[in-house]
């Protein structure tokens, strides 16, 4: 197995990074859809998110939310402090539950995390970061996601820096041009992936 650590700012394109692996047949282990996982209604970490948040985060279906509580824990960083506790344990463990099932194969398992610079995990071959100048960035978040130019911004800036992440970076991808360009920059990463056998 060859596991690459993989990261990037929001709006910069990790998705379709990912999809781009998945197609040259990577195994994608995705954090954010490990926590929507373990965010469902009945699991413990619900539970406590709404033990942390009151019932106001709870929707008419049953479900979490995740636009009211993320726009809580941009505004207060306490809270963010308290949720992460609540999601990270959890979400590492069956993090590593998954990459454990690859162990033993010739697989490349491509672990998509956003916050990998502010949570560094050991035992990876190499490191992936997704790079785009934040300006594209809140352009992308404005344009694709349909939030407003204040929000986008607020997100961006609530995040690591660029440098921070470039600087755990063995590998970048540059994602500001158009999609063949991407598919370019995916095509040479998997390249450097590979090598690494």
């Amino acid at each position: 197995m060859i596991l690459i650590g993989l990261t990037g700012g929001i709006g910069s394109g990790k998705s379709e990074v990912t999809r781009l692996f998945e197609e040259r047949g990577a195994v994608i282990i995705d954090a954010d859809l490990i926590v929507r996982e373990l965010q469902q209604p009945g699991t413990q970490v619900f539970r406590q998110i709404v033990e942390l948040f009151g019932d106001g985060v709870v929707v008419s279906d049953g479900t979490l939310n995740r636009a009211a509580i993320a726009s809580e824990v941009f505004k207060d960083k306490e809270i963010l402090k308290r949720l992460n506790n609540i999601v990270h344990p959890l979400v590492r463990l069956e993090m590593n539950k998954r990459v454990e099932s690859y162990r033993d194969t010739d697989k490349i398992v491509i672990l998509d995390i956003p916050l990998l610079v502010e949570n560094p995990r050991r035992g990876l071959d190499g490191i992936l970061v997704v790079d785009l100048d934040p300006q594209i960035a809140v352009m992308r978040l404005v344009d694709q996601r349909n939030m407003t130019s204040a929000d986008a911004h607020a997100r961006v800036a609530a995040q690591v820096t660029r440098e921070q992440r470039r600087a755990i970076a063995d590998h970048v991808i540059d994602n500001s041009g158009d999609r063949r360009a991407l598919e370019r920059q995916v095509e040479t990463a998997w390249t450097w992936i590979t090598s690494l056998k």
